[in-house]
């Protein structure tokens, strides 16, 4: 597939810059905004450049590299910030962060957080797997609390968690209930899904995947103040739930 014109705008900035600017002023040329974060990957180094597993357009990759197109802005850099700290751990992503510093990821997750979700390709209707509203005989708190009825979230700090993909969905779902992940205030997420079965794992995934993505925010105020938020609480909330090493 042929490259796209800002793709090839973008690879030849980079190498320009690479070429004719000292290393600080270089650096600053590819983190100079969050478009240029995700298009060159800035300090995290062009071979590490986001859209080389998000797509041009943050869509993912419709199998197991998430969306992150109209995500909300606060949870984006949250998870950015505990990538970077190694509290959410991944060999590709916890490296990324570290070398970017802070304006860095909340530029980046400022950019994902404006564009606009892809469109939701007409599927026939699924039924809600009854488990998407708990069971308390199990002690399942309903996760439509927190990521509503459709799973398009309630309010910051309680993610989208619609129209991505079933294979994303699973594996993440599987990391909490194994406590590999750990990266959630008061240990919500560890605790809603520990008791889940594989099959009720998958439910939930497939569903999710059928579901519309979140309506964008409606402006760049309520992105911004989204992410100033989660920078504000972020470093307090990950010290507690920090996984042994």
């Amino acid at each position: 597939m042929p490259a796209s014109p800002r793709l090839l705008l973008i690879a030849s900035l980079t190498a320009l810059a690479a070429c004719q600017l000292p290393a600080s002023q270089t650096d600053a040329a590819l983190t100079e905004t969050g478009e240029m974060v995700a298009l060159s990957g800035g300090a995290g180094g062009a071979e590490n450049a986001c859209f080389t597993c998000h797509g041009m357009q943050g869509q993912g990759d419709g199998v197991a590299v998430p969306r992150l197109a109209g995500l909300d802005a606060g949870y984006l850099q949250k998870q950015m910030e505990d990538y970077a700290a190694d509290v959410r751990h991944h060999d590709v992503m916890s490296a990324i962060a570290r070398r970017m510093d802070a304006d860095s990821r909340r530029d980046v997750a400022l950019y994902y957080a404006g564009l606009a979700p892809p469109a939701t390709v007409a599927r026939p209707a699924m039924p809600m797997p009854a488990i998407w509203n708990g069971d308390p005989a199990r002690g399942i708190t309903a996760c439509s609390t927190c990521h509503g009825s459709d799973g398009q979230g309630v309010g910051p700090g309680n993610p989208a968690v619609s129209a991505q993909p079933a294979a994303y969905t699973i594996d993440q779902l599987n990391q909490w209930r194994r406590a590999q992940r750990r990266n959630d205030p008061r240990n919500v997420m560890s605790q809603a899904v520990a008791s889940l079965t594989d099959r009720e794992v998958v439910a939930i995934a497939i569903w999710l995947e059928s579901r519309p993505a979140a309506p964008a925010p409606e402006s760049a105020a309520a992105i911004a103040s989204n992410a100033a938020s989660a920078a504000a609480g972020s470093a307090t909330s990950r010290g507690p739930r920090r996984p042994d090493r």
